[in-house]
């Protein structure tokens, strides 16, 4: 294949972000060019290992629930594009101990925005489901129209239209200079030298590689994730929900057994920091790996605490206050950072794709833009 040089703009990271905002903006005739440093859908980001929840009554208030029913309506457009089923809505039941956290104030805006929720205690979760045993100081909200979504498929889905509709990928060609100017952007791979007007940088856990150019309030860190043996039909996809579980000791998400894989959990916070250009450790590597993993299903979902069928690992990319950050660079107007979507960024993949298309093309959003603004971090440096 011959290669252009020349695009109207280039995307750095064409994962989860960059390859939605690819596909959105040669859907609407922008020359594109997609980078990344592997090749997507890959195991060296935050994408693989599927599923991933897709919910929408949102701790994060009005303009995450707004962002996430945006991002439905669009993986629907996608399933409808791409002839795939990528979304199941398997209903999602979040779960926490009211000293840790309260569900009370997400339903009023949950109710003003339309998304249905119920408000369950203890007794009530183990007579719907009965594999999931909590103590009477335990509170749940269930959505019966979340559920989760095939993250790879969707990634792949989002990669043959967007190169059907014309742009261009680039894989396995790591970024070895930026340099940008109000006449544009210049962007040096092993491959050669691009230029666009434009640039988008969604660089995921390897922003850290891009500095000085770009330099963000991200730390990446190594997760883990595992699928256990379940007793049959408990937790079969089907009858059981995807989950989110606020406990004493961290908090937690999972999935049911899809094809009778086993039940799929992970623990959302703490990890082990992670650099680009470290190898990450394997999965059981630490005792923890696995011993989190099980010691919660012992706790909370005792009948799915059997043998370990794989293990995974993956990278989160987290800022200071876990929200992302969608903004101009700070010193070039003509370059858009996106970032610190880990934990709970994919089931908004196909909506910040969409926004940084209108970003890039200075169309209105309803978006409110200014929640993921890096204006909010005094560490930010040009």
């Amino acid at each position: 294949m011959v290669m252009k040089n020349s695009y109207d703009v280039i995307i750095v990271g064409a994962g989860s972000m960059g390859m939605s905002a690819g596909y959105h903006l040669a859907k609407r005739g922008v020359r594109t060019l997609l980078i990344d440093s592997f090749d997507p859908p890959h195991d060296q980001g935050s994408h693989h290992g599927e599923p991933r929840l897709i919910r929408h009554a949102y701790s994060g208030g009005k303009p995450y629930i707004h962002l996430a029913l945006e991002a439905d309506r669009l993986w629907r457009e996608l399933e409808e594009a791409s002839g795939q089923k990528l979304l199941v809505r398997s209903g999602v039941l979040n779960m926490a101990n009211q000293s840790v956290s309260k569900f009370a104030s997400r339903f009023p805006d949950a109710e003003e925005a339309g998304v249905q929720v119920e408000r369950l205690d203890a007794t009530e979760v183990h007579r719907r489901w009965p594999g999931i045993v909590l103590p009477e100081s335990y509170e749940a909200m269930y959505e019966p129209n979340a559920g989760y979504l095939h993250s790879e498929r969707c990634v792949a889905a989002y990669r043959k239209l967007a190169l059907a509709e014309g742009a261009t990928l680039l894989p396995y060609n790591p970024v070895q200079h930026i340099q940008a100017d109000r006449a544009g952007v210049r962007v040096r791979t092993h491959a050669g030298e691009f230029t666009a007007e434009q640039l988008i940088v969604s660089a995921g856990a390897w922003f850290k590689s891009l500095e000085p150019f770009v330099s963000l309030p991200i730390r990446a860190v190594r997760k883990t994730v595992g699928w256990f043996r379940t007793e049959p039909r408990l937790y079969d996809a089907g009858a059981f929900p995807g989950f989110t579980l606020g406990t004493d000791h961290g908090g937690y998400y999972g999935f049911p057994s899809i094809n009778g894989n086993g039940l799929k959990i992970g623990r959302h916070d703490g990890g082990l920091p992670w650099a680009p250009g470290q190898q990450a450790a394997p999965f059981g590597h630490l005792e923890q790996d696995e011993g989190d993993l099980r010691r919660t299903l012992a706790a909370f979902l005792p009948q799915a605490a059997g043998d370990l069928l794989q293990g995974a690992v993956c990278k989160y990319e987290l800022t200071p206050d876990e929200n992302f950050i969608i903004d101009r660079h700070p010193a070039y107007a003509n370059v858009l950072v996106a970032g610190g979507f880990s934990g709970h960024g994919f089931k908004f993949a196909s909506a910040v794709g969409s926004l940084l298309a209108d970003l890039i093309q200075l169309v209105p959003t309803s978006v409110e833009v200014d929640t993921f603004s890096l204006s909010r971090f005094n560490q930010i440096k040009s």
